[in-house]
């Protein structure tokens, strides 16, 4: 990792041309000169680490057709909507799930891939970004993901200085990294709603005790980019998430393109990498 060089990090893969978090999304960011790829991480029931984003599977696979009745109604958000948890499928009954057709009919047939899938196709190939996803959901269920990523970065000898950052809005899942590898980069995202806890001056000193980045959501950036001048001085890094000209959203209104919107923020903010659904519009300087 040069300290050097803008990093490209491709959000779920090549998430604007291939169904996100499948190899097929992960190979083609690869291809577009992504130098890390994002995985989200959940836990299935029977205790592996798949990629997938949402901690449910009925958006991004068939599972309602393959497991009409094995749904919950969460009543989390007030109305009452049927779940398919990943935590309550084994990795073999997932591996029936389709997760490419909603997407496009070419990627039919395509699976959610096992963290240890995702590692054997971009290791070497790319850095890898795994995001600790709703940690508090597995906890509440006596499972620590933090400890399950460690064990897998451990198995894999990716431990210490191989081209791996992990990233969490949960604090304590980045602490119990910090502690297990304190030479690996960890990342604290921050959505809007906790940027007044973690984005002043001295939060973000507390902050740098257990990450060594920060992940703002542009939107934070683009309200104060002085958040970028407080983490640097913090000796924290600064990679904002989600710059995209895709079907899950677009640009600013202000930048034309995504390309214009992400030159803005590299070089104009001079962010230290950022996420992208279009690794191919990535612009680099010369």
């Amino acid at each position: 990792m040069n300290a050097d060089r803008k990093l490209l990090v491709a959000h779920r893969g090549a998430s604007a041309y291939a169904p996100e978090h499948t190899l097929a999304a992960y190979r083609l960011a690869i291809e577009q000169g992504a130098d890390f790829v994002e995985q989200d991480l959940a836990v299935t029931k029977d205790g592996v680490l798949v990629c997938i984003h949402d901690p449910s599977l009925e958006r991004t696979t068939n599972v309602e057709e393959v497991f009409p009745d094995r749904f919950v109604e969460d009543t989390a958000g007030g109305k009452p909507r049927r779940r398919w948890f990943v935590y309550d499928f084994t990795l073999a009954e997932i591996k029936r799930l389709d997760a490419g057709a909603w997407f496009d009919a070419k990627f039919a047939g395509a699976r959610v891939p096992a963290w240890d899938e995702a590692v054997a196709a971009v290791r070497g190939r790319a850095g890898l970004f795994p995001e600790l996803k709703a940690p508090e959901l597995y906890r509440a269920r006596g499972v620590e993901m933090a400890d399950l990523l460690v064990a897998s970065l451990r198995r894999h000898k990716l431990a210490e200085g191989a081209p791996v950052m992990v990233q969490s809005f949960d604090p304590e899942s980045l602490r119990r990294v910090a502690r297990a590898m304190p030479a690996l980069p960890r990342v604290l995202l921050v959505e809007p709603a906790d940027a007044a806890r973690w984005l002043t001056a001295e939060s973000l000193k507390e902050a740098a005790a257990f990450a060594t980045g920060i992940g703002p959501s542009k939107f934070i950036l683009e309200d104060d980019p002085e958040v970028v001048r407080r983490a640097h001085a913090a000796g924290l890094t600064v990679m904002p998430y989600t710059f995209r000209q895709s079907r899950a959203g677009a640009p600013l209104p202000r930048f034309a393109t995504v390309r214009d919107e992400m030159a803005y923020f590299l070089f104009t903010l001079g962010v230290d990498g950022l996420f992208t659904d279009n690794p191919d519009q990535f612009p680099r300087k010369p």
